[in-house]
């Protein structure tokens, strides 16, 4: 099989990928919610700065399969729309959600802010409060805290995880449609699921930039 020729391919590359990128965004999540822990954020840090050889492979398997789930989603939608009629296209709206519809750019706004969140926290390309802590740790902590100080920073990271959960609600269920997983009986359940995980993420993700706003964390 043509993986990134072959339609039914593609999907499966497109599933595999974002299979990766939504495993990711639980292991990511689960670091991150250190910061609630005193001290928590910064040996998290820590421990990571030791796995480095573990930290750069996983950063070039999810560089390619984010590249790789970005360029196949636009082809494809290129593709779409210029093989569907109009016809076609109005029906099939009629049973889509506004996720499912809107994919493609909740992807495009994802694929800047990854970037935008690159250049920020792991190159800090951006002025910021950058040092160690009193065990001589770099202080991610405040690192962090003092960006989401900003309520222009904090509202970015809060609008780019609605769009994470757009993306998820519907992304969810369709990755395992595409791997064949999915069928009259298990539709429910992985679309409710898929809903109320995208849920889980936003709120939990969001809680952080807006815990620093209002002052809990500090």
């Amino acid at each position: 099989m043509r993986l990134l020729s072959d339609s039914i391919g593609r999907k499966l590359v497109m599933a595999i990928t974002g299979l990766l990128m939504v495993l990711f965004v639980v292991g990511h999540l689960a670091g991150n919610l250190s910061i609630y822990a005193p001290g928590g954020l910064n040996a998290y840090a820590e421990k990571l700065h030791s796995l480095a050889a573990v930290v750069w492979l996983t950063r070039i398997v999810m560089g390619v399969a984010v590249l790789t789930h970005i360029v196949i989603s636009i082809q494809i939608t290129l593709e779409n729309s210029a093989a569907n009629p109009v016809k076609y296209a109005v029906d099939r709206s009629l049973r889509a959600t506004f996720a499912s519809k809107n994919m493609i750019w909740t992807g495009l706004i994802l694929g800047v802010f990854i970037a935008y969140h690159l250049l920020h926290f792991t190159i800090r390309a951006f002025p910021g409060t950058y040092g160690n802590d009193t065990l001589g740790r770099f202080d991610v902590y405040t690192m962090v805290t003092s960006a989401f100080g900003s309520f222009f920073t904090a509202a970015i990271y809060i609008a780019a995880m609605v769009a994470l959960f757009l993306h998820l609600s519907h992304g969810i269920q369709s990755t395992f449609q595409s791997l064949g997983l999915n069928n009259e009986k298990s539709l429910p359940a992985f679309t409710g699921g898929g809903k109320w995980a995208s849920a889980l993420f936003l709120v939990l993700y969001a809680s952080i930039p807006a815990a620093a706003i209002v002052g809990f964390l500090k």
